[in-house]
């Protein structure tokens, strides 16, 4: 009995021991979830799937992807905002959810910035404005020439109301101080459509579906959205470097945390987004899909975030766009 009880005791000493407790926190020790705010099948939901993928790698456990679609992605990231902080949930965010969703809608079950904790960005994905080819301009001071002696004569297709095709093509008009007309549609093939037939002037597309549209010769390129010229189409100048040095605009998606998840399991995940940014088959993969890959640190992500809430706030208090109820 008296060996029995001493044996248990060795037992319990080396379960409380130095090295087993530092075993038990080692993180990750079980698959970790990732919440993507889009259904399953689409490209969104290929790109989080993607890069899902080679966190595993680095990892060492499964990320598991689930899909929470709804509510311009606010269902998902409303899962992650409140889940326990211990790194094995996250949510692949996206500009639409959190960069645009703070601006445009007026209640949120959850408050992004106070409960979501930045890890770190993972993609960049440019857009073209791509105008008619009846409109007379090669370039944006062509264009802007044109729309300031004929206000109101050109027109811009979104893919809806509040949508990043129409917040872009608002910020073109106020940083290029043009009067063009706002046509909203029910999503972006109905919108290219017209653009291809002539009955709306130019849209402000993402670079996988306006690329192939120039490439054929259905459109014409005006220039790439982001500051400098994206990987994918090299030979296409940005509208930075061609008349107007502060446009910026590109979607996004990053990787996010519940807030007070500790900054050490922040830290190793933040570690993985840096590496797989460097890995090349996983930039080859991704550069099939349209997209740039990108990274930071949180803290630099955080301010990446505040500053797009930040401009698109001011874009849709300018355009006096309604909020969303």
């Amino acid at each position: 009995m008296a060996l029995g009880f001493v044996r248990l005791f060795g037992v319990a000493l080396c379960l409380l021991s130095p090295a087993f407790l530092a075993a038990q926190d080692v993180y990750p020790n079980r698959p970790i979830t990732m919440v993507v705010t889009f259904a399953p099948g689409g490209s969104s939901d290929v790109l989080a799937r993607t890069a899902a993928a080679a966190l595993s790698s680095g990892l060492g456990e499964q990320v598991v992807v689930d899909n929470r679609p709804g509510a311009g992605g606010h269902i998902g990231a409303a899962v992650v905002a409140h889940a326990v902080p211990d790194g094995y949930t996250i949510l692949f965010g996206t500009n639409g959810t959190l960069g645009i969703g703070p601006a445009i809608y007026a209640e949120l079950s959850y408050n992004p910035e106070r409960d979501l904790a930045p890890v770190g960005l993972l993609h960049t994905l440019p857009q073209l404005l791509i105008v008619n080819p009846s409109v007379p301009a090669k370039d944006v001071l062509e264009l802007i020439d044109y729309a300031r002696r004929n206000p109101g004569a050109l027109s811009f297709a979104s893919s809806g109301m509040g949508a990043a095709s129409h917040l872009a093509g608002e910020l073109l008009k106020q940083q290029a101080k043009i009067d063009i007309v706002h046509i909203p549609y029910k999503g972006g093939g109905a919108a290219v459509a017209d653009l291809i037939s002539g009955r709306v002037s130019m849209m402000l597309e993402t670079i996988p579906n306006a690329l192939p549209l120039v490439r054929s010769g259905q459109m014409r390129a005006i220039g790439v959205t982001t500051k400098e010229r994206s990987a994918l189409a090299p030979d296409i100048p940005s509208l930075a470097e061609t008349g107007l040095p502060d446009f910026d605009v590109s979607a996004w998606t990053g990787l996010f945390a519940p807030a007070g998840t500790p900054d050490t399991i922040i830290e190793r995940l933040n570690a993985e987004t840096r590496k797989i940014a460097g890995e090349q088959d996983y930039v080859a993969q991704i550069h099939t899909m349209g997209t740039d890959v990108a990274s930071s640190s949180p803290d630099a992500f955080g301010k990446f975030v505040s500053d797009d809430v930040d401009r698109w706030s001011a874009v849709i208090r300018k355009a006096g766009i309604p909020q969303i109820e």
